[in-house]
């Protein structure tokens, strides 16, 4: 796995995961929460599947 998601797009991807998990907590009780799981993880790990899938990357070149 290489990394395909820029670093700016990283954070906002951890920002808005993190938002829609914690809504769990704070806000409606259903499971929508799950879907911030995926900018989450996606956002942590700097790798995205559909991404890769479509030859998109939005890092840097060296």
């Amino acid at each position: 796995m290489t990394k395909n998601v820029g670093q700016i797009e990283r954070y906002i991807r951890i920002a808005v995961g993190a938002l829609l998990v914690s809504m769990i907590f704070w806000g409606p009780q259903s499971y929508w929460f799950a879907l911030g799981l995926v900018p989450l993880t996606t956002g942590l790990l700097g790798w995205c599947p559909p991404y890769q899938l479509l030859g998109i990357s939005t890092c840097k070149t060296k």
